[in-house]
Formats: structure tokens, sequence, C-alpha cells
């Protein structure tokens, strides 16, 4: 008796618990629900608030008559009759808002009004189309977003494309599917709060990548997951160490990354495509592509890498890293001769 009574208060309790999740799960729901709903309708609003400005400005012709004047007073009146959020610099966005977007449902259910004043910053649209197409496909917040944009993400990826790679870039955002499509030239490593003057060890820079790990993803690019560190590779008596293994989910191959603090040196790249020997080899299982090496320095010899590489068949890449942000100005240069060409 007291054992059937035990099994029917388990069974209440893991409906009682079930329950509770039910309708945690319908709250929390409803709340999602009703923060995209507000987000939508103030961005119309916004919107529409733009139409009138432009409108007004217009009244009927092609040319604004009034210009920043009137955004002053309007900000003073609709301050004194509304309260908060009529600045003269959110009014602007406003007004820009409707310029950029003649049609509000393309954006309005898609990003936040702190999203699009950040997108509204890129002034070319190639640019802008590219930052609405990741952010959009890869649930970017606010932060992650700026931080995309001022490292120049979109200008880094375009400025080794031909015209055509640019204007798809653009269009399609940033595609992943062969090894060349996730590794870069230059990586930009700014989170990690190393001034340029500062001396410290590859363990040291190893280490502020774990600790920065959710940015050294998002600057790797999309489809990584962190495998382990220091990865050991057992060969005969010795054990030699990789610095970072991921495992891009995407092509379906592990990731290798060695960190040199200062330039590479032939030894460094030999090394690693021993590695990747062994990861082909002792790691990879049925449905694995072959492995991915990449190697992070300073610096970068482009003659000595070249002849170190030669021969090698493996996916083995030396790329550099930045410690502060490129100079955006001199990469769109390159970008929009390209484009001109």
């Amino acid at each position: 008796m007291v054992q059937e009574q035990h099994m029917v208060a388990s069974t209440d309790s893991l409906g009682f618990q079930q329950l509770i999740e039910n309708i945690s799960s319908v709250v929390q729901q409803s709340r999602s629900n009703v923060a995209t709903s507000i987000n939508r309708l103030m961005v119309e609003a916004y919107w529409q608030i733009g139409k009138y400005i432009v409108e007004f400005e217009q009244k009927g012709e092609c040319r604004a008559q009034y210009g920043s004047a009137l955004l002053t007073r309007l900000s003073k009146e609709l301050t004194l009759k509304m309260g908060k959020g009529f600045s003269r610099p959110n009014l602007n966005h406003m007004r820009r808002f409707y310029l950029l977007y003649p049609i509000c449902q393309t954006v309005s259910s898609k990003f936040s009004w702190s999203q699009l004043c950040l997108l509204m910053q890129a002034e070319d649209e190639l640019e802008r189309k590219f930052y609405e197409k990741e952010c959009y496909e890869q649930k970017w917040n606010v932060r992650t977003l700026k931080r995309q944009m001022d490292s120049a993400l979109y200008l880094r990826l375009a400025a080794s494309l031909d015209k055509e790679g640019i204007l798809t870039l653009a269009k399609e955002g940033n595609l992943v599917q062969t090894a060349d499509d996730i590794v870069k030239d230059s990586y930009t490593l700014e989170f990690l709060g190393i001034k340029e003057e500062e001396h410290y060890s590859e363990d040291e820079l190893e280490q502020r990548i774990i600790d920065n790990l959710q940015m050294f993803l998002l600057e790797m690019g999309k489809g990584l997951t962190f495998v382990r560190r220091q990865y050991p590779i057992a060969l005969g008596t010795k054990t030699y160490h990789c610095d970072l293994v991921f495992y891009h989910r995407i092509l379906k191959c592990f990731v290798l990354i060695d960190l040199k603090r200062a330039g590479v040196q032939h030894e460094d790249i030999g090394q690693m495509n021993m590695y990747l020997g062994y990861f082909a080899k002792e790691e990879n299982v049925a449905d694995d592509n072959p492995p991915i090496g990449i190697i992070l320095s300073h610096y970068r010899d482009d003659l000595l890498v070249e002849y170190a590489t030669y021969g090698i068949t493996n996916q083995l890449y030396v790329s550099k890293y930045e410690l502060y942000l490129p100079n955006k100005e001199e990469l769109r240069q390159i970008v929009n001769k390209t484009l001109e060409e």
C-alpha cells in the first residue's frame, strides 16, 4: 500500500513539474510575442514620423527646404508635448529611416530600432545589405552588430574579392561552403584588450582568447564550436599540443589553430601539417571532411609561407592577427576601386 502511494506521488510530482513547464513555456512565448509586437509597432511609428517630416520638407519638391532648423524646432515642440524620445538626432534617424527603407514592412519585424540605427550608419548600400543579411540570419544582438561593423567585417571580406564576389557577398551574406570561405587574411582581435606595445606571451594570448571565446568565435566566422585548448597529440615518446581545436558544423571538419606571438617560421608550418595528418588519420570519423589548419601570427612573411607550404596538399593557412581595428577608409578605397573596375 505504501509503495503504491509512493508511486502515485511520484507520478503526480512528474505531472506537476510538466504542468509548471507548460505554463512557463506559454508565459515566456507570450512575453516574447508582446516584445516583438511592441518593437514592430514602434519601428513602424518611427517610419511614419520620418515620412511626415520628409513630406513636410519637400512639399512636393525634390529638395528639402528646411534642413536641421526644422528638426531642432520640431524636437523642442514634440518634447514639450510628448516627453522624451524626440531629440534632434533621433528625429534625424527617423527621417533617414524613411528615406533608406521606403517599404517599412521589409525590416520592421526583423530588427530592433537600435539595430536599425546602427545599420543606417553604413553609407554604402552594399555594405548595409550585407550587415542586414548577417544580422538577421545569425541573430546578432546590438552589441555584436556594432562590433562587426566597427571591425569592418564587410570591408575586410570584400577587399579580397572581385566585383562579382563583392556583389554576391552583399546579396547573400558570408556563405560558407569551402575552407577558403572561413579563412581571412587578417583577423582583428582588439576585444582581447592587448595594446600594440604591450609584451605578452603565446600562453597569455591563448588565455585571453579563452576568456573572450564568444567574441573570438564571432571573429572566426559562423559554424565553429569549441573543442579543447592544448589538444594533446601523442607521437611515439613525445606529446605535442595544438593550441586551440574547434569543430566546424557546416563544413563538418576539425579546425586547428596555432598561435604565434611574432612571425611564423617554416618549422611552424611543418608542425601544423603534422597535426593535420594526425587528425585526418586518428581523430576523423567516417563523415568528417579533411581538417583545416590555421596559424595565426602577428607578422607574416608571404614569400616564406609560399615556399614552406609548397607541395602541401592539406588545407593549411597562415593568417595575421591585428590588435587594433583596421583602417576602414583604406579598405573602402580598395573595395570601391574593385567595383569601379
